[in-house]
């Protein structure tokens, strides 16, 4: 079903983010599992309501329970879904959970520097930009990856909830 999602689109061809082709879904899909197991990811797959369809993928990861911290990401969507509702109400499912549930003081959300789309989304939702981690990753293109840092602190999030739900309606 992710294949299904990633190849509306040819996802796996952006070099701004990591999605999968689709013979490498499984090692994906494993080391999320993994990190579900170990208790420092919890992913999930994002469906559309009107068919229940799959569309995408997003997950907390780094959670870190002791200082209530946690990271919000590896999300894509199938090209179709972009720019729809979609990504806006799995943020807010997500953020509602880390911070009402697992009362979480900060939510991180990383990306490419060169992710302008991703960039704009998360300053939209109401997250600030932080600063930019030089030299952060290495892709599996063999390309060394700046990413930037942006947060939702705790006394931030009503102000975010309301900006995500009057988006909704």
């Amino acid at each position: 079903m992710l294949n299904e999602a990633a190849a509306d689109g040819e996802l796996w061809n952006t070099d701004v983010t990591i999605i999968p082709k689709p013979d490498g879904m499984k090692p994906y899909i494993e080391f999320a599992l993994d990190g579900l197991d170990q208790g420092t990811q919890l992913p999930f797959v994002i469906v559309r309501s009107s068919d229940h369809r799959v569309v995408g993928t997003t997950r907390f990861y780094e959670i870190r329970t002791q200082d209530r911290v946690v990271a919000i990401g590896y999300t894509w969507l199938a090209k179709s879904t972009q720019r729809t509702p979609i990504n806006t109400e799995a943020k807010l499912l997500l953020l509602t959970h880390a911070f009402e549930t697992w009362n979480c003081v900060r939510v991180e959300l990383i990306t490419d520097v060169r992710n302008e789309r991703s960039r704009a989304a998360i300053l939209r939702i109401g997250a600030k930009q932080e600063g930019i981690l030089r030299k952060h990753l290495i892709l599996p293109s063999g390309r060394i990856r700046d990413s930037v840092v942006f947060s939702i602190i705790d006394s931030e999030w009503s102000e975010v909830k309301t900006r995500l739900s009057q988006r909704l309606t």
